[in-house]
């Protein structure tokens, strides 16, 4: 006897909230970028143990990512997103009360730990009430909500810092997530075929992840989509430094130049829901992982030959996220596709791939930063290269897949 239930049609508001759960992540990592010089000077730290701000929440949200996956197919999404809702919000106050680099660490993974609930589960949650059919224009529709945080959060960010510091973002960010937790409790039901026990007594995350990687097609998907987030992070994060001490401008201006980056973002997700269902979805991830290592490399070439201005470090994020928004809906549909039976597993994967490369390619540049942009260009080319392999591979093997 089958006793799956299927969840009730989503209405406008149900859609609206899932939507905003979307910014949670994207309210953790980018409100923090124009913070980071200002956190540097205020605990007397170098280049590197400031990155950590950024670095070490990022791997804390890609492994994250792997737990909310399984645990909302064993128990349920409602519940699971909840709680992740409850960290970001306490993680948020951790850090406005921090005392030391370290506490101020400590309360980002906090934060960042519950941030990383509002990526992977928004999209297995809107595989589960609007099917497989709809999933790519659907993502595409949610990755344009997930960049208002970024076009939102930075550019107040910046005008928070210099009217009343660093600890100003973090504050107005616990008090978003506390906004977001009630509109889940009151909106959000659960929309696991089965309520989320169907299939526990046989999750086992680490045979689940093995499984997956193993499937070439799930692997390239999400690692294209993961080295493509750590081109991006690794330019914004060495931007932030770039802007503010090799070019003495300050930290508002930062957040004026960002919007290149959500705009692009918005205009890549907007063409990508256009064009789904009349493109595959292959060649949607082949062309934003071509227009990234173009762009990359172009940039790379003008600041070789010594021309570095705003422009010439920011404009190129236009493009850069433009192929985000091609590639990322396509490339995260493709995965849970790919996934199946284990779609929450197989989203989390995904996120966790989105978020991995850009904490181990932001703390690299970290690492190798050294007041030029010359270490930038290294990292942003090197991660999008690695994209681009990646990149290609579904479509090379769309037909091998369409015969199945």
């Amino acid at each position: 006897m089958n006793t799956e239930t299927r969840p009730p049609p989503p209405g406008a508001l149900f859609a609206c909230v899932l939507a905003s759960i979307t910014a949670i992540a994207p309210l953790a990592l980018h409100m923090v970028f124009p913070a980071v010089p200002a956190v540097k000077a205020h605990f007397g730290v170098d280049e590197a143990t400031a990155e950590l701000t950024l670095s070490v929440p990022l791997f804390t949200m890609a492994f994250m990512t792997l737990a909310y996956g399984s645990l909302s197919d064993r128990f349920g999404r409602r519940p699971v997103l909840l709680g992740a809702i409850a960290l970001f919000v306490a993680g948020s106050l951790a850090c406005a009360l921090a005392n030391s680099i370290w506490v101020l660490i400590a309360g980002r993974v906090l934060q960042a730990a519950g941030g990383a609930g509002g990526i992977g589960l928004a999209r297995t949650i809107a595989r589960d009430v609007y099917g497989t059919e709809k999933l790519v224009k659907v993502i595409a529709y949610l990755t344009m909500a997930y960049t208002l945080g970024p076009m939102l959060a930075t550019p107040l960010g910046g005008l928070l810092i210099e009217l009343s510091g660093w600890r100003a973002l973090v504050t107005t960010a616990a008090g978003i997530g506390a906004v977001l937790a009630l509109l889940t409790w009151f909106v959000m039901y659960e929309t696991h075929p089965t309520g989320g026990g169907g299939v526990g007594t046989r999750i086992n995350p680490v045979r689940d992840f093995v499984t997956l990687m193993g499937n070439l097609r799930f692997a390239s998907f999400v690692l294209q989509s993961g080295f493509s987030s750590g081109a991006f992070f690794a330019l914004a994060s060495a931007n932030a430094f770039l802007l503010t001490e090799y070019l003495h401008r300050p930290a508002s201006e930062y957040g004026l130049y960002f919007l290149f980056f959500p705009g692009g973002f918005i205009v890549g997700n907007f063409v990508s829901s256009r064009l789904s269902g009349r493109v595959p979805l292959e060649g949607m991830v082949a062309m934003g992982a071509t227009l990234l290592i173009v762009t990359v490399s172009t940039q790379a070439a003008v600041i070789a030959a010594g021309i570095v201005t705003p422009l010439v470090l920011f404009l190129p994020g236009l493009f850069i996220t433009f192929a985000q928004g091609l590639a990322l809906p396509n490339s995260q549909s493709g995965a849970i596709i790919e996934a199946g039976a284990l779609a929450g597993t197989g989203a989390g994967i995904g996120v966790f791939m989105q978020m991995m490369g850009p904490a181990s390619f932001t703390q690299i540049y970290g690492l190798i930063a050294d007041g030029t942009p010359t270490p930038m260009t290294i990292t942003v080319c090197t991660s999008a290269a690695i994209s681009f392999a990646f990149g290609i591979i579904p479509f090379l093997t769309r037909r091998r897949a369409s015969k199945r």
